[in-house]
């Protein structure tokens, strides 16, 4: 009689513990990347009573219930924040706390510090990488991961024009003679970021010729005339279109180039190259008998532009957008995949970290390596089903007033046994 005291005491302490672990999984029902814990229960060795080989067995109770950390997909939920990201299927999110120990996290609701460092809401900083190839403008991600760090507040500097291109039409139809004149701008940018407008000026010469010249304000030029155009050296020519009205000369892959020296901002002196005709070799200059008029233009320059903001893209990489409207990839977010993530110790402000028994983290780009893939403005929702867990607190209530029962009939039966004797 006496070993269902510690039998009932044992189910009521196994599920009081039950009772915590639902309260602590309805507590987190809204934070971002949380996982549930289920409770696994298991009973203790039992006791054979009388001479038989187990006939008659009778347990000693519950253990310690086990909680199992439950790494399921939780839903994925857009959001506004510009840093946020979730992990869609395996892999952690890498993070050093302040002391500079290395977790991991399924919480992606990102932000920054006055210096740049990309942190999670609790503080601790993001891993990853952010060398920049200046070649290929990719990031590195073949060295050892770092903290991510974001420009903060800074401006891009200008870069000077060196390629442009103009497609339009001349009029077939024209005189030969000044009436053909047709001109069509173009914005360049110097060294400095200053923008200079050229002027492409045409003019019929002869049956299928036109003559060209290029030309900038005089007040743009060392030496030049205010409000009088400036003829580039170099800068001029014949164009030559065939009976269909396709260019024929110059020929496909000799580009026009020309130089804008002596810039009045002090800036380097401008080498262009004017492209007539597209990469396929088609001339991106025709002659027909409809009026001349220009339908698209290119140049490669920028001026320079202050920092608009920052936003993680899907995929893990860190963009950085600027006033002129360029974009430029400055890092790349980390993704560590762990092969027995239920052995993860919580770490609390929802963080992981590495058990005895969990394997070594295989950190690397995410979508590869059995790593999942990074959505960015998005956060996994909480993996808390609060039908699931109001049923199961359900449950554990009423097996702890059943076992509370069975305390208070074995308290009964003891004092009849007492009382007996008198």
């Amino acid at each position: 009689m006496f070993t269902t005291f510690s039998s009932a005491l044992s189910a009521l302490n196994a599920d009081s513990t039950a009772i915590d672990v639902v309260g602590n999984n309805l507590a987190n029902l809204n934070t971002p990347g949380f996982k549930t814990s289920a409770v696994c229960f298991r009973d203790l060795v039992t006791e054979s009573l009388g001479a038989g080989l187990g006939e008659t067995q009778v347990g000693f109770g519950t253990g310690q219930p086990l909680t199992v950390r439950e790494f399921t997909q939780g839903a994925i939920q857009t959001s506004s924040g510009l840093l946020d990201a979730a992990v869609q299927g395996d892999g952690f999110f890498v993070v050093n706390d302040s002391s500079g120990n290395q977790l991991y996290t399924r919480a992606g609701n990102f932000q920054t510090d006055k210096s740049g460092n990309l942190l999670t809401d609790t503080g601790f900083k993001v891993q990853g990488w952010t060398t920049v190839d200046p070649t290929t403008g990719q990031v590195d991600t073949n060295g050892p991961v770092g903290n991510i760090v974001v420009p903060v507040g800074s401006l891009k500097p200008p870069t000077a024009t060196g390629n442009i291109t103009a497609d339009l039409n001349l009029n077939s139809t024209a005189a030969a003679d000044s009436t053909s004149d047709f001109t069509a701008p173009l914005t360049v940018y110097d060294s400095l970021g200053t923008s200079h407008v050229l002027t492409l000026d045409f003019e019929k010469t002869g049956a299928n010729t036109w003559s060209y010249q290029v030309q900038i304000p005089g007040a743009d030029i060392t030496g030049g005339t205010a409000g009088t155009p400036f003829d580039i050296s170099g800068a001029s020519g014949t164009l030559t279109f065939g009976t269909d009205g396709t260019l024929t000369d110059p020929p496909a892959g000799t580009p026009i180039a020309f130089t804008v020296p002596g810039l009045s901002d002090g800036a380097t002196d401008m080498s262009l190259s004017w492209n007539p005709y597209t990469s396929t070799g088609v001339g991106r200059i025709t002659q027909f008998g409809q009026p001349s008029a220009s339908s698209a233009q290119t140049q490669d320059g920028s001026p320079a532009a202050q920092l608009d903001h920052v936003g993680l893209a899907t995929g893990g990489t860190i963009v950085a957008e600027y006033t002129d409207g360029t974009q430029v990839v400055v890092g790349q977010v980390a993704l560590a995949e762990i092969r027995n993530p239920d052995s993860l110790i919580a770490a609390g402000n929802n963080n992981f970290q590495l058990s005895a028994l969990t394997a070594n983290p295989s950190i690397g780009t995410p979508g590869t390596g059995g790593r999942g893939s990074i959505q960015g403005g998005s956060v996994e929702a909480s993996t808390v089903d609060i039908a699931t867990e109001f049923t199961s607190l359900i449950v554990y209530q009423r097996a702890y007033e059943a076992n509370a029962h069975v305390v208070t009939t074995a308290d009964q039966l003891s004092q009849d046994t007492i009382n007996l004797i008198h």
